[in-house]
């Protein structure tokens, strides 16, 4: 598992297929959420679904990093960086998800496989390259640059996703229009938040490995937004006009 080979491959093979899955999602939007539709296998609870695909993330970066290395006071702070995100995606998101709603397990098995691979890629791109992270590192414009970044579309994403879930009250189960924030202009506010997150990761640490994370990221949400303003557009007569998908005034 700490070959720089293996390593070097996996990095090429995820650059490889990153266009792929992107065309694919062009054309098939994941059954899960306001998407769920049956024909995908065997389904569980959405809220322990979130669980289980977010947890390698967090859990394999913090084996690797906490005992495959030694951390410095620069790749503990990467670590924290990461963990900000990763244990809220894994223990305070999905419990705070309301209505009811399933999530095959075939998606869910799809998100494990991913998100071991990245935590792989991140967590040991550390060690391999942390000794180029020296004391000044934190000081440095691609640093400073990439954490505004990381909080600017850190804070973007959870108060989008704030707005999202109080839109329904409890024992609600439906949809309503998002309003307010950044929903006066796109229909996903929160996946543009996540997108400029991991953008800023991979500044902040100025590596192969977060770029591909970003990269991935955008195969991702890219068409999931796309989809999603399009099922906005379709389900509400009344939906905003001048909103776009993703990026305000663009997509």
């Amino acid at each position: 598992m700490n070959s720089p080979v293996l390593y070097q491959n996996v990095i090429w093979m995820m650059l490889a297929l990153a266009p792929v899955v992107f065309f694919v999602l062009l054309f098939v939007t994941a059954p899960y959420g306001r998407f769920s539709r049956g024909g995908w296998g065997p389904a569980i609870d959405n809220r322990l679904g979130w669980f289980v695909m977010e947890f390698p993330a967090s859990l394999l970066v913090a084996y690797i990093m906490l005992f495959e290395m030694d951390l410095s006071v620069v790749t503990l702070v990467f670590f924290l960086i990461w963990q900000l995100h990763y244990f809220h995606r894994v223990f305070i998101y999905p419990f705070s998800l309301r209505g009811t709603r399933s999530m095959p397990v075939v998606i869910i098995a799809m998100a494990v496989l991913f998100n071991s691979i990245n935590a792989y890629l991140i967590g040991y791109h550390f060690v391999f390259h942390g000794d180029q992270y020296g004391p000044g590192w934190l000081k440095s414009p691609a640093f400073i640059g990439g954490v505004i970044l990381y909080a600017t579309g850190y804070v973007m994403t959870k108060r989008s996703d704030a707005i999202l879930r109080d839109l329904r009250g409890p024992g609600e189960d439906g949809y309503k229009i998002p309003r307010g924030f950044l929903y006066q202009y796109v229909s996903c506010p929160n996946y543009l938040g996540e997108i400029i997150q991991w953008g800023g990761w991979a500044l902040l640490t100025w590596s192969t490995a977060g770029l591909v994370f970003l990269i991935w990221t955008m195969a991702n949400l890219v068409p999931r937004a796309i989809a999603h303003h399009k099922w906005y557009g379709t389900t509400f007569p009344d939906y905003p006009a001048q909103r776009k998908a993703l990026v305000p005034f663009l997509i």
